[in-house]
């Protein structure tokens, strides 16, 4: 019998401050940390590899503003209005200097800064490229107008359309993860299905040499290996020098198969390579089988 994640939905209220670490069983909350943030508190938890981080929570943004004036203007889908209040907000500057100063301290200074909205990632939505993702981030006050930046693109006209469509236009919760920057020499995504084929009996890999972030965006052709349950290759297909070794395609698998049995459903995972290092930036369920 699998084990499903079990995942609470709190309005943050029993839960104050700027900052949660990834450490924090709270940040496990998706109604703190949103989608990915909750995601990436989980697999830390589970001694899953992942870079250290920690999450401005939901709350903070609905604190930050008029709270009636942005429900108004989420109702009317005003884009703009809601931005430019968005941009005005100030986030919790004390408190995530001193969070980013700390995994400044712990290694290389740059961070991603993500948005986590409280819907994202969940079995019905994916809410995958409805916000900003902001890479290779560097000093506490680049970091904290990035902060304000994803929260803004909470409201863009593409956000807002999608949350009408799959959620609710009442819902201001969002939250922002700021991870420790891994530079990868290989990364992409790794399904435990074959979502085009409808296979459940495969596992597809899709891999390029960088950062992940190009693949995720479409922005380049990754080569696309097909796997059996055990991380087999079973056939690919190859846009230039092969990225990924037969080795670290079963490491790949084995850590897949570990994330779809632990929450019972399959799972789409985002990964990077530094060496031999696997490292998981993000796993949310295929929402498409």
């Amino acid at each position: 019998m699998t084990e499903r994640s079990t995942e609470k939905v709190s309005t943050g209220q029993e839960q104050k401050g700027g900052v949660i670490w990834f450490t924090d069983e709270a940040c496990q909350d998706v109604g703190l940390s949103g989608g990915k943030g909750a995601s990436l508190a989980r697999m830390t938890a589970e001694g899953l590899p992942v870079p250290p981080g920690f999450v401005v929570p939901s709350y903070v943004l609905e604190e930050s503003l008029d709270a009636e004036r942005m429900l108004e203007l989420a109702a009317a889908q005003s884009a703009e209005g809601l931005q430019e209040l968005v941009t005005r907000c100030q986030p919790p500057t004390d408190e995530i200097t001193a969070a980013y100063e700390n995994l400044a301290e712990a290694g290389d200074a740059k961070v991603a800064v993500r948005s986590s909205a409280v819907a994202e990632d969940s079995e019905a939505a994916s809410y995958a490229g409805q916000q900003e993702t902001f890479l290779f981030v560097e000093g506490a006050e680049g970091v904290c107008r990035r902060v304000v930046d994803c929260w803004a693109s909470f409201f863009s006209e593409r956000a807002l359309f999608y949350r009408s469509e799959k959620g609710s236009l009442e819902d201001l919760r969002m939250a922002v993860v700021v991870q420790r920057m891994v530079d990868p020499e290989k990364s992409g995504v790794l399904f435990t299905v074959d979502p085009v084929r409808r296979r459940r009996d495969r596992m597809v890999v899709e891999a390029g040499r960088g950062v992940g972030e190009q693949i995720v965006s479409g922005e380049v052709t990754p080569d696309h290996y097909s796997l059996d349950r055990k991380g087999k290759l079973k056939r690919h297909k190859i846009v230039d020098d092969r990225v990924l070794t037969d080795e670290e395609l079963s490491k790949l698998g084995e850590l897949g198969r570990r994330l779809e049995d632990r929450h019972g459903v399959a799972q789409d995972i985002e990964w990077a390579i530094v060496g031999e290092e696997i490292f998981l930036l993000q796993s949310r369920p295929v929402t498409t089988m």
